[in-house]
C-alpha cells in the first residue's frame, strides 16, 4: 500500500517539492525531494532529481539493488548541477532527496539533505535518516540540545544538498524488511511542525494510507504551514 500528497503550505506562493513513486514485480522504489528554497527553480531542481533517480533505476535495475539507488542519486546530482550551469534562470538550483528501494527482503534508503525517512512498527517509530544541516551538526557536537535545534533561527540551512556541486556524498541505509511495518517519507515541511510521536499517532488512527497523509498535511498546516509539505507513506502489503 502507499499513499502520497504534497500540498504548498500557507506562507509560500510555490510547491518546490515533488515526489513519486515505482510499484513493479521486481523493485519498488518511492522518491521524496525539497526544491532548495530561496534558490532559483527549485521546483525544476526537485521534479528533476525524483524523474531522474525513477529513470536510472527503471534502466539500470537487474534483481538486484545494491549499488544501484547510490547510483540513480548521483546521476541526478550530474543532471541537475549541469542544468543549473545552462542559464541564471537555473543558477544555484538544488534539493533534498530522500528515497526508499525495495527489493527482495531488503529496503535500501537513500538521503542527502534534511527530507526524512521514518520506520513505524506499532507503537514505535523511529528516524532512520540523519539530516545534513547546520543544526544537526550543532546537536552533534553538545552546542544546542534537540529541543533547541527546533526551533533555532538557522533551521533550514542544509550542508548537503543536490545539484549545488559536481559530487555529492549520500547517505545509504540497508535494512531488513521485517524491520519496521511501514515507512514514512517525508520534507521538513512535516518534520519541522509535526513531532515524530505525533506522526505516529495519525498514522496508527487511520488504516487507510492516503487519508493518513492528508491528515499529516493538515496538521502541519494547522502549525502554520510555513514550508511546503509533503508525505509518503508505504508498507504493509508492499
Amino acid at each position: 500500500m502507499v499513499g502520497i500528497k504534497s500540498d504548498v503550505g500557507i506562507v509560500r506562493n510555490l510547491n518546490e517539492d515533488y515526489a513519486g513513486y515505482i510499484e513493479e514485480e521486481s523493485y519498488k522504489l518511492y522518491v521524496v525531494a525539497d526544491g532548495m528554497g530561496g534558490h532559483n527553480a527549485g521546483e525544476v531542481a526537485s521534479e528533476m532529481a525524483v524523474n531522474a533517480v525513477e529513470a536510472y533505476v527503471k534502466e539500470n535495475y537487474k534483481n538486484d539493488g545494491s549499488n544501484v539507488l547510490e547510483n540513480a542519486v548521483l546521476f541526478a546530482n550530474e543532471k541537475i548541477y549541469d542544468k543549473a550551469r545552462c542559464g541564471l534562470e537555473y543558477k544555484g538550483m538544488g534539493t533534498t532527496l530522500v528515497a526508499a528501494l525495495v527489493y527482495g527482503d531488503n529496503v535500501l534508503i537513500a538521503n542527502v539533505g534534511d527530507s526524512s525517512c521514518f520506520g513505524i512498527t506499532g507503537n514505535d517509530i523511529i528516524k532512520i535518516t540523519k539530516d545534513h544541516s547546520l543544526v544537526q551538526e550543532l546537536i552533534d557536537s553538545g552546542s544546542i540540545t534537540e529541543e533547541e535545534g527546533r526551533n533555532h533561527p538557522k533551521k533550514n540551512v542544509i550542508t548537503r544538498a543536490l545539484g549545488t556541486n559536481n559530487v555529492v556524498k549520500v547517505d545509504i541505509f540497508k535494512i531488513d524488511m521485517n524491520t519496521y511495518d511501514k515507512y514514512l517519507l517525508c520534507t521538513d515541511g512535516l518534520s519541522n511542525e509535526v513531532l515524530k510521536e505525533e506522526i505516529l499517532r495519525e498514522i496508527n488512527d487511520i488504516n487507510d494510507y492516503n487519508t493518513a497523509c492528508d491528515k499529516l498535511v493538515l496538521l502541519a498546516k494547522n502549525r502554520g504551514g510555513r514550508d511546503n509539505i509533503t508525505v509518503l507513506l508505504f508498507g504493509g502489503e508492499v
